[in-house]
């Protein structure tokens, strides 16, 4: 495999990208001077392999109703085992438009209206949003900090539950902070799934994505005993910079469980998209392994670098980053009130990431800064961190 050149600039703006063209309306930042570090997309290529894919398809030309292909489910089957030690069976796999429409229908087949759903907080804004949409009660467990990372506070937890709460969204790993959970930590969540009697979602996008140093586990690997109530989240997308293809996938080994996820999915009129299912098959291959090996690498310096800038600006601290190209960034330390540190990130730094508050409870006096871009821009955006917080240095 060629060698991926992530230091390539790849100009994005004017590409109907959400990243680039959208964050002036959402943050007042212009693309033309701006740094946009907010939507988690990478802005990179995917491996060649992807691009051969979609230019065969394009040379076909004809774009019709897709049918049954092996390849792709094969292609999953073959990357969990391979990167993940998880064996699992293609019958198991049910495909939805992308991982937010996957914890949707997980909403919709296995709670009703009025039913608490509960999320582990601050934790991916999506949650909250679809879970309200629905119309069910959104039900936060606020996450601890302790030593720098993020704990779980069970004692604290068993009294926040009501009795109308049937379903609890994990994040694993964190989105926002880049936590791996151990299997100790799992198995709690298990545990506590089990003594309320919680089906529980597992939103596993990120687990390509681990640090070096650092290790993913399933859940279902770490959890075997509650397969019954498990639900496995999984996509191609976030590893390899496909989120354009709108597809994921819904791992469910549970006969009855699966029946109802895949009965909600039809009673929507979901099915995947041509495209979208021809990208995963070439991603998930040795050739798409190669290139997240190579991509992790250039993210663990990403990280290194923009870790030691944010460290070298008082009252500012990065979460350790554990997983996923996201990084937690606490400006507490300043004394600040969000609209002033935000500001200064905004307008002095001309740099878009997303508010700490749209994550939930907890993420009040955070910001989260995507670094899965060039190392030029990383470097540029340390600098004018810097700069913009110059007068606490």
């Amino acid at each position: 495999m060629t060698h991926p050149d992530f230091d390539q600039i790849i100009d994005r703006v004017g590409t109907r990208c959400s990243k680039w063209d959208d964050m002036q309306a959402a943050y007042g930042v212009a693309p033309d001077d701006g740094l946009a570090m907010w939507v988690a997309d990478m802005d990179f290529r995917p491996p060649a392999a992807v691009q051969r894919a979609v230019e065969d398809m394009a040379a076909h030309g004809i774009y019709g109703y897709p049918g049954a292909n092996p390849a792709y489910l094969e292609s999953i089957r073959w990357w969990m085992e391979n990167r993940h030690g998880w064996q699992i069976e293609t019958g198991w796999i049910s495909t939805c438009a992308g991982l937010v429409n996957g914890v949707a229908m997980t909403i919709d087949a296995y709670t009703r209206p009025g039913d608490g759903v509960v999320v582990m907080s601050p934790v991916y804004h999506a949650f909250a949003r679809v879970i309200r949409a629905a119309g069910r009660g959104l039900v936060e467990l606020p996450l601890t900090l302790q030593d720098g990372l993020y704990r779980m506070d069970w004692p604290a937890w068993e009294n926040r539950l009501t009795g109308t709460e049937r379903l609890l969204i994990l994040c694993s790993p964190h989105n926002p902070s880049g936590r791996v959970w151990t299997d100790d930590e799992l198995r709690q969540v298990a545990d506590f799934c089990v003594r309320h009697d919680l089906i529980l979602v597992s939103d596993e996008i990120h687990c390509d994505l681990v640090m070096p140093g650092h290790r993913h586990r399933m859940t279902a690997l770490a959890c075997p005993d509650i397969g019954d109530r498990l639900v496995t989240l999984s996509a191609a997308t976030k590893t390899f910079n496909i989120a354009g293809a709108h597809i994921g996938n819904a791992i469910i080994a549970e006969d009855g469980l699966r029946s109802r996820f895949r009965a909600a999915l039809g009673a929507r009129g979901i099915s995947p998209g041509l495209f979208g299912m021809d990208m995963v098959a070439a991603a998930y291959s040795t050739e798409g392994a190669a290139w997240v090996d190579a991509l992790i690498e250039y993210l663990d310096d990403n990280r290194r670098l923009f870790d030691s800038g944010i460290a070298a600006i008082p009252g500012l601290r990065s979460m350790p980053l554990q997983a996923t190209y996201l990084s937690w960034v606490d400006f507490a330390g300043t004394g600040m009130a969000p609209a002033e540190f935000t500001a200064r990130v905004e307008q002095g730094a001309r740099i878009a990431a997303n508010h700490g508050a749209t994550f939930g409870t907890g993420g009040e006096t955070f910001l989260r800064f995507n670094i899965a871009t060039p190392r030029a821009r990383v470097a540029e955006a340390v600098a004018r961190l810097q700069d913009a917080f110059a007068d606490l240095q």
